[in-house]
Formats: structure tokens, C-alpha cells, sequence
């Protein structure tokens, strides 16, 4: 499935989250990969919702977490056709259903010269 989406501002939690040991450890094994601390944050339409939802129930991609923090699913997914990473499905999040959360090696701001607004194809 491709989707494309607007770049938009989350609320800086991931971060925090991204740092834990617990969920580092498990992207590195299961992904090759230690993600930046923090997601890029997509929205998508709203006509994808039905798919993406489907994907997430059937995602078998699961960290358990300590206790205190709630379980992530993952699938992995390319960005633009260039950034390999994984979208992620926290278990506990305030987002709305349409925001997909794309986790990578790097900060891909940066990386990518992405800004709010701009659009970027996700890929997975």
C-alpha cells in the first residue's frame, strides 16, 4: 500500500518514548535499526483509514513494553522511496486515527529538508 500525506508538528512525546531501552532494543533487533528519538508525523486521508486500520489489527509486529508504558505495533515502510523505517501504531496515543507516526534512523526533518505542510509518500 502507498499512501501520501501532509508533514505536520506532533506533541513531542515520542521522544521521550523513543529513548526507552525496552523499545530501542526491540527495533534494533527486529528492524537493523535504533530509531531517532521522535516520529514523523503524517497525515493521510481520510479514505485510507478503512486499509490502514485493517493493517493495524493484523499487524503481528508487537513490543510489549515495561510496566507503565503501553505496547507499540509496527510495520515496516519506506519514505519517499528512499528512508527505510516502520510506521508505528502506539497502543496508548492522542493522535487522531489519521496521523501515522513513521519512525526511522534519522532525524528525518533534517535528513529529508521536510517542514509542516510538505508531502511525503509512505510506503508499506
Amino acid at each position: 500500500m502507498k499512501v501520501d500525506g501532509e508533514v505536520t508538528t506532533g506533541l513531542g512525546k515520542a521522544a521521550y518514548f523513543l529513548s526507552q531501552e525496552f523499545y530501542t532494543k526491540e527495533f534494533e533487533k527486529n528492524l537493523g535499526f535504533i530509531p531517532y528519538p521522535g516520529t514523523l508525523n503524517v497525515i493521510v486521508s481520510d479514505e485510507y483509514l478503512d486499509e490502514i486500520n485493517e493493517i493495524k489489527c493484523n499487524c503481528e509486529n508487537l513490543i510489549k513494553p515495561d510496566e507503565g508504558f503501553g505496547a507499540v505495533r509496527y510495520i515496516e515502510a519506506k519514505l519517499n522511496d528512499v528512508i527505510v523505517g516502520a510506521i508505528v501504531f502506539p497502543a496508548k496515543t492522542t493522535h487522531d486515527e489519521n496521523y501515522l507516526e513513521f519512525i526511522a534512523e534519522c532525524k528525518l526533518r533534517d535528513e529529508l529538508d521536510l517542514k509542516d505542510g510538505d508531502i511525503v509518500s509512505l510506503e508499506f
